[in-house]
Order: structure tokens, then C-alpha cells, then sequence
């Protein structure tokens, strides 16, 4: 296929003309492996569209994706990704930036990941917002939680280069998600525009963080309040005060689904650790203590591998979960220093590597090593090399 072509030649000529940055971080090798796996998703995800990537590896257009909400748009073939699982490649190319501070993942994320978020941008509704899927009749859902994703990588590519376009960028996708906001169940966010069934907690907890980052780069208070405002909400409605971990969602019932994800509690990991940092409130450091620790006990278990070494290993999940919850340890770890959580992650990604890396550079994703998914998703890819870039960004 010749984009595919065109797209791996792209990515060989800025691994050639970065060999000098990559042989001068011989010592990182969590980075290393995380530019390997990134190179890898985008040769094997590569499409007909220069900007656009595949859901899967193999490709199968009858792929049937499971996240949304609208059945019949679940059954509908699609060439591309969703936006959800392409938004992992803004993140992990942010993450590897935020390391090497080489232009080349610039360049990359403007002239090729934020060409392709263009093509979810959905100006025909207002206020303007990213669609869960490209141009298309009728229009794609738009949810709140993808919105954020994006807008909380928008904020953090401000706050390492100081652009002002992309700050521009994540202030417009907060009006967005303010439109998402309202006084039943006593406030916080919904997780669909378009089905408003539910306020979730992976609408609401990122948007804490994605607030509180927004404080940070606009020195605005108005979002620290509303960072605090939602962080309460989410804390009132949606935690297990035995564990102090989250539960999903909450229905307009008031029904609780009780289903608890890594990335959610992580999230409200990290929220109580930024609100730490800006307040110096010793109560959210202890609140993020508190997460820390259940998130190290429910989304990780002891494990004996073949060798008859023991690791404290990741429960099969989805591993871009574990990836956001690794974004909240880091938070906490960037306060505290306490390493135990950070070399855990640590052992678990050499572990992976070692085991369930494919010769094509791809991932599987049961940590056990019982099963091997021959139908491997774009989200599981971007979440484990996010993880490498942002271990190899760490001092520990």
C-alpha cells in the first residue's frame, strides 16, 4: 500500500536523523522502547489516509467496537479509528516530547497527529467539539470523556512549550465540556452529549485534572473552583469509602454502577495530588496516599513467573487504563518520592517487554501470558508505550 509505505518511510527518516539523540540515551531505556513501540503502532495501524489509522491490527472493516453508545453506529464498518483510541497517539507523542524535547515529535504532533484531529473536529454543532468519529451522516456522538483526554494534552503541550495556540486549543474544548454540566444529581458531568443517561467518572474525574491544569497554565482561579467543585462531586457520588476507590457512573436515578476501572480511580489519584500541590492541603496528599494504595492492591496481584521470580503484576484489564493510572502514581510519586509504586510499574513494563511484545513491535495484553490476541486494538498500543515514554521521563 503506498501511504503505508509513504508513512513508515516518514518514520525511518526521523529515527535516522534522531540516531544521535537516541545513542546519547543509551542509559533510558524505558524511552528507547517507547520511540520502538511508537514506530511500530504507525506502520501497522497505517491507512489509505496520510492522517488517519486502523482500529485494529489486522485490519478487519467489520470490526465491531464495544465503547459506544449508539448501537447502530457500533455495527456501521469503519476504515478508521474512533477518536478515542486515535487520541492515544497525542498523549504518547506529548509524553516522548516532554523527555527528549526533540523537535521531531513537534513536528510529528502538528504536522501529522493534530492534522488528524482535525478530521474528528465537528464545527456543524455548536459549541465546536471532536466527534467520536470522522465527518459522517448521521453525526457521530460526542462525549464529554474524549473531549477531555484531548483537552488535558492540549494543557500539557502549552505548559512544555508555552504556545499560546495551544492553550487557545484546550480553553475552546472547555466550553465544550461546560455545556455538559448541570444541577441534577447535584452537578458534575455527563458522559454523551447526545444520550445524557449518565454522569460518569471518567468524564468527571480527568475534568478535575484537566481544570486544575488549566489553573496552572492560566493562573486563573475560576478553574482551580471548578476543579474543586468537581472533585467533591465526583468524591460525594462516586467513591467506595471502604477502599477509597471509584466506581463508574452514576444514573439519573441515582443508580450507581459499582464497576471499578483503573483509569478512573487514578485519575482521582492525580486530581487529589494536584489540588496538594496548588493548596499544600495535607488532606488531599493523604486522600492520594489512601488511592495509591488500594489502586496497588485491587489493579495489581502477586504473581510467580516461570523463572520462579515473584512480581506484584497488573490484573488483565485495558492496559490504556493502567496507563492513566500510572499518570496519577507519577503525580503522587513527583510529591512524596516514594519509589515502591514507580518501581512497580517499572518491573511490569521490563516484564512486558520481555513477554508479551511481538516481533512486529506490538503488544498482547494478558499480563499472565495465558492467552495471545491475534486482533490487537490501537488504544492497548498507545496505552503501553505512554507508559515507557513517561517511565523514561522519570528520575527514580
Amino acid at each position: 500500500m503506498k501511504s503505508h509505505a509513504l508513512i513508515y518511510t516518514f518514520f525511518l527518516i526521523i529515527a535516522l536523523n534522531s540516531s544521535i539523540n537516541l545513542y546519547a540515551n543509551k542509559k533510558n531505556s524505558s524511552f528507547q522502547k517507547a520511540e520502538k513501540t511508537f514506530s511500530s503502532i504507525f506502520y501497522h495501524y497505517a491507512s489509505d489516509n496520510v492522517f488517519l489509522l486502523r482500529e485494529t491490527y489486522p485490519f478487519n472493516e467489520n470490526h465491531i467496537v464495544t465503547y459506544l453508545v449508539e448501537s447502530e453506529q457500533k455495527k456501521t464498518p469503519n476504515p478508521y479509528s474512533y477518536l478515542w483510541p486515535y487520541s492515544g497517539s497525542f498523549a504518547t507523542s506529548i509524553a516522548l516530547y516532554a523527555n527528549s524535547k526533540d523537535p521531531k515529535y513537534l513536528m510529528i504532533i502538528e504536522n501529522k497527529i493534530m492534522k488528524g484531529l482535525d478530521l474528528y473536529l465537528d464545527t456543524k454543532r455548536s459549541p465546536s467539539s471532536y466527534a467520536s468519529y470522522i465527518d459522517n451522516q448521521p453525526l457521530p456522538d460526542r462525549f464529554y470523556d474524549d473531549n477531555i483526554w484531548i483537552g488535558i494534552d492540549f494543557t500539557d503541550l502549552y505548559l512544555l512549550t508555552k504556545k499560546n495556540n495551544y492553550l487557545d486549543k484546550a480553553k475552546d474544548i472547555w466550553k465544550f465540556i461546560e455545556t455538559g454540566t448541570d444541577s441534577i444529581l447535584g452537578g458534575g458531568i455527563y458522559w454523551c452529549e447526545q444520550r445524557k443517561h449518565s454522569k460518569n467518572t471518567c468524564s468527571n474525574a480527568p475534568a478535575v485534572v484537566y481544570a486544575l491544569k488549566l489553573f496552572e497554565a492560566t493562573k486563573d482561579t475560576n478553574y482551580h473552583c471548578i476543579g474543586e467543585k468537581l472533585y467533591n462531586w465526583t468524591k460525594t457520588n462516586l467513591q467506595d469509602k471502604n477502599d477509597y476507590l471509584y466506581y463508574d457512573n452514576i444514573n439519573l436515578n441515582g443508580r450507581i454502577d459499582k464497576t471499578k476501572y483503573a483509569y478512573n480511580s487514578g485519575q482521582m489519584l492525580q486530581a487529589a495530588a494536584l489540588l496538594y500541590k496548588f493548596t499544600n492541603d495535607k488532606t488531599y496528599l493523604k486522600e492520594a496516599q489512601k488511592i495509591a494504595k488500594s489502586c496497588y492492591s485491587y489493579f495489581f496481584q502477586d504473581f510467580k513467573m516461570t523463572s520462579g521470580k515473584e512480581i506484584h503484576l497488573l490484573r488483565n484489564g485495558d492496559i490504556w487504563f493502567m496507563a492513566v493510572m500510572m499518570r496519577g502514581f507519577i503525580e503522587l510519586y513527583n510529591i512524596d518520592k516514594n519509589k515502591k509504586y514507580i518501581n512497580s510499574f517499572a518491573s511490569n513494563l521490563e516484564y512486558a517487554w520481555n513477554n508479551m511484545r511481538e516481533e512486529n513491535g506490538l503488544f498482547n495484553n494478558d499480563w499472565t501470558l495465558k492467552t495471545s490476541n491475534q486482533s490487537k486494538w490501537l488504544l492497548t498500543q498507545f496505552g503501553i508505550a505512554e507508559m515507557y515514554a513517561r517511565l523514561g521521563n522519570l528520575k527514580y
